[in-house]
């Protein structure tokens, strides 16, 4: 496998920031007490940039869609990408390390609802 020239790792590092940012965040928001509704948009959008506006994947995109899948799918998904970072084929088991339990069962059930 090759390397990523200089311009790909140039492009990675606002995004890998970004993403640090936002998981970061949603760790801070979390273990202040209730979830509002309003907090668990806040965290789902952080997926869009990937799996879509409210977890709705472009048609033929690689990236799977989040909407409408089970909850406890979900659920089961990531905390394998947190525990081991299991099919460490993506970014997904950094990201997912950032997000305690709570915050992941309060992002599946967003995108389950999700119609």
């Amino acid at each position: 496998m090759t390397k990523p020239g200089p311009l790909l790792r140039r492009a990675c590092v606002p995004v890998a920031l970004a993403l640090a940012s936002f998981t970061g965040l949603a760790h801070a928001q979390s273990t202040s007490g209730t979830v509002s509704p309003q907090q668990v948009r806040s965290w789902a959008a952080a997926c869009a940039s990937c799996h879509g506006t409210e977890g709705r994947a472009l048609p033929g995109s690689p990236v799977p869609g989040l909407a409408g899948r089970p909850a406890a799918d979900l659920t089961a998904r990531m905390k394998a990408f947190k525990v081991a970072g299991a099919q460490n084929v993506t970014i997904m088991h950094q990201i997912a390390k950032g997000y305690t339990d709570e915050q992941i069962a309060h992002l599946s059930a967003y995108f389950a609802a999700v119609k």
